[in-house]
């Protein structure tokens, strides 16, 4: 099998890749084509079929399919133009070649996780973490396979746990450096801010937006979950399940971007701050780890919106 990422302008294609979209489309001349999403796990390349000949066969969107065409370059970035397309068999394919999978060992990752829920000093949050991370079999199976996002970072197996984990470091770090945070605020809600993900995004391949996902998401489907596992809790002071939804339901920072409120406590203001950082720069880690460009320069970035420049010293 040829992965995506060793794909280069030129190569002809001949192999077997998860269909993640499919749409009809017209040119701006009114030529019917037709443009998908297809996958692997070292990452997704655009791919047209302009000429529907017999060759081209039907399938739906996650579907396996083979496809036969060449590589192009159009506006800095690889794209495919297949003549020929059909359905994979059962048997032509592994599943494990189309699942993007964390770097990092995602046992030494949820262990990270539970050292962090140990180091909590507060008998309430520390119930709470306990409650949700280590005693919810569903949760801590989810965390083990979800992504923290359909593409825009760490979307891969593991990638939730990775990010929460990362997150967690962060605000650990600028606990000690600052005065007046709530160490274990912080850490509480570092770990909880993304758990409605766990219900909010599907499992692989699909790793797609659910009906309760779509019509909630994760923050307020964090803040139901905090609240419940709360009053399951024995004198869980109210003031604090606040603080908590508050931090959560703040975290994206400001209403165009999906803020129910703007943070208005530190500790909040902090987790957002974390969380953007963390979601960036695993962004701009992916744009260069999958540029086709041979020289510094990545072309230009669609996420970033400006070329970026790998550093080489």
């Amino acid at each position: 099998m040829k992965y995506i990422a060793d794909l280069r302008e030129g190569d002809r294609v001949i192999g077997h890749y998860l269909c993640r979209r499919k749409e009809t489309l017209k040119s701006a001349a009114g030529k019917e084509y037709m443009s998908l999403k297809l996958c692997d796990k070292t990452g997704a390349i655009d791919a047209k079929i302009w000429d529907f000949t017999p060759d081209i066969q039907n399938f739906d969107e996650y579907d396996y399919v083979k496809i036969d065409g060449f590589v192009t370059l159009y506006r800095d970035n690889f794209q495919l133009k297949i003549t020929r397309l059909r359905k994979s068999s059962d048997d032509e394919y592994d599943v494990s070649d189309y699942a993007a999978v964390a770097e990092k060992d995602i046992e030494e990752l949820f262990d990270g996780l539970l050292r962090f829920i140990e180091s909590v000093e507060n008998p309430h949050m520390r119930g709470l973490l306990k409650a949700i991370i280590e005693d919810d079999e569903e949760i801590r199976q989810a965390l083990h396979s979800r992504s923290a996002a359909k593409s825009m970072h760490h979307s891969y197996i593991g990638g939730l746990l990775e990010h929460t984990l990362s997150v967690a470091q962060i605000c650990d770090f600028m606990s000690g450096r600052h005065k007046n945070v709530n160490r274990d605020l912080l850490i509480t809600i570092a770990i909880l801010h993304d758990i409605g993900k766990v219900y909010e995004l599907s499992d692989f391949p699909y790793n797609d937006y659910t009906d309760v996902g779509k019509l909630l998401g994760h923050s307020y489907i964090g803040a139901e979950l905090i609240a419940k596992e709360a009053a399951k809790l024995p004198d869980f002071p109210e003031n604090l399940c606040c603080l908590l939804k508050h931090c959560l339901i703040s975290h994206h920072g400001e209403y165009e971007f999906g803020a129910a409120k703007r943070p208005k406590i530190l500790e909040a203001f902090i987790l957002h701050c974390a969380d953007d950082m963390d979601a960036k720069i695993n962004a701009f880690e992916e744009e260069l780890k999958n540029s086709c460009h041979k020289t510094e320069w990545t072309g230009f970035s669609r996420c970033f919106e400006r070329n970026l420049r790998k550093t080489d010293l």
